[in-house]
Formats: C-alpha cells, sequence, structure tokens
C-alpha cells in the first residue's frame, strides 16, 4: 500500500466522511506486534482539512470493501452514534463452502469470547451478546475441483467481531478461505485454488447522515480474488 494507491481507492467523499475500498490482507490500525495498516496512510486522506480522517468502524484484516472515515471530531461523533445505534444499513458479499438448502433466513445466535487467550477469536454461547445475521443466496455453483459453493448476501443486524465469519460456519457453510473458522483451514502463507485467500467484501453501505436528504449509499467493486468464484456462482460483472 502506498498513499497514492489510498487515493485511488477512494469511493465517496464529503464534509463528513470518506468511503474507501479496503484492500483484503493489511489491518485498518495498528495492533499489538505493530507492522503495516492502514492509518499509516490517512495523511493522504486529508484533501485540504488539517487533520488526517480516521476510522469510524473496523473491518477484519482479510475483509475487503466498504470501510467509513470522518474526517472531524464532530463527524466522528454522528457516525459513531449512527454504528452504535445500528442505523447504518451494511451488506457483505460471502461464498461459503457447500450452502443452505432454503433460499433466505436469519441467523440468531449469541457471541462470546472464545477465550483469553485467543485475543478475538469468537464462538457461539448461550451466554454471549445477541447476535443475528440475515441471509439471502444471490447464486450458486461448484469450485474447479467440483466442490459446491454459494454466494451469499449477508446483512448482520448487530456489529459483533468475527459475527459473519462465527455464524456461517456455524451453520455448516463457513465463508472459503477463512483460516480461523473454516472448515479446510489454510496457512497464511498458503496460497491454491482450493484455499484462496477470505471471500468476504464489505459490499455496501448505507447512511443516513442528513434528515432532509436521502441516505448516502456506496458500494464496492468486487476484488480481484473473489472474480473467479463469484463468477462460477452466476455473478455477472
Amino acid at each position: 500500500m502506498t498513499p497514492e494507491e489510498l487515493q485511488t481507492r477512494l469511493l465517496y467523499r464529503d464534509g463528513l466522511m470518506l468511503v474507501v475500498d479496503k484492500p483484503a490482507g493489511i489491518a485498518v490500525h495498528r495492533g499489538p506486534k505493530g507492522g503495516e495498516n492502514l492509518e499509516m496512510y490517512f495523511e493522504a486522506l486529508c484533501f485540504g482539512l488539517p487533520r488526517a480522517p480516521a476510522l469510524a468502524h473496523r473491518l477484519d484484516r482479510d475483509t475487503s470493501g466498504c470501510l467509513v472515515l470522518g474526517r472531524h471530531r464532530k463527524a466522528l461523533e454522528y457516525l459513531g452514534g449512527l454504528f452504535k445505534h445500528g442505523r447504518v444499513d451494511k451488506t457483505y458479499w460471502a461464498i461459503v463452502e457447500g450452502g443452505p438448502d432454503e433460499a433466505e433466513g436469519l441467523i440468531d445466535l449469541p457471541l462470546g469470547r472464545l477465550d483469553s487467550r485467543r485475543g478475538w477469536w469468537m464462538k457461539v454461547d448461550p451466554l454471549g451478546l445477541p447476535s443475528q445475521t440475515r441471509w439471502r443466496v444471490a447464486g450458486r455453483g461448484v469450485d474447479a475441483d467440483g466442490t459446491p459453493i454459494t454466494w451469499l448476501e449477508l446483512s448482520p443486524l448487530t456489529g459483533r467481531t468475527h459475527q459473519l465469519r462465527v455464524h456461517t460456519a456455524s451453520m455448516g457453510w463457513p465463508i472459503r478461505g477463512d483460516a480461523v473458522y473454516g472448515m479446510a483451514p489454510r496457512r497464511p502463507d498458503e496460497e491454491s485454488a482450493a484455499h484462496p485467500a477470505l471471500q468476504l467484501l464489505a459490499r455496501q453501505i448505507i447512511l443516513p447522515m442528513q434528515k432532509v436528504r436521502p441516505p448516502v449509499k456506496v458500494e464496492a467493486p468486487v476484488p480481484a480474488h473473489m472474480r473467479d468464484l463469484m463468477t462460477r456462482c452466476g455473478w455477472v460483472e
């Protein structure tokens, strides 16, 4: 990643916020172990303001797509309230192993921390926080090995850590390429057709920014690493 590349990934810009197309494989902020992260390059997104924008929410390292940044303190406070109170509509596209028999449904399973040693890893936990995900089958197909796969449209109604990944895996159809919750985890350095990068895209985000204007709707393009399996499931560019 370079500052110039981040600028080319800008999807939306106004006086309050920016939406960038986050690439897969880079953390959005600095973790305890350091390393490259997207925040390192936010100075390239000032566009005339005295300070760099800041994260209004988070996406996992391996998830690509719509990432919202607030351009100043008041904007961040407003955006934080929208996310906290569930007023932001988020739609994700995922390619999962196998898939559900039905056309659509709701996953309603509480989630909790796996254990204190696993950081942000999560699990289905009856004593955990309420967690809901709506899903809809957008297409079906098979991969190069003939394994059934499904293109799902996922709408998280709550915002728990790793919610989509844990919910789909708990139903028996994990997201392809999920090295933590998948049925056949891949090593971080392993790249093959059988174990591609995480097939999860934050496809669309809708934010009600002003009462007198329609909500802001932003969509992210399908990244290169998802195009093959998406096409096998019926996606047409």
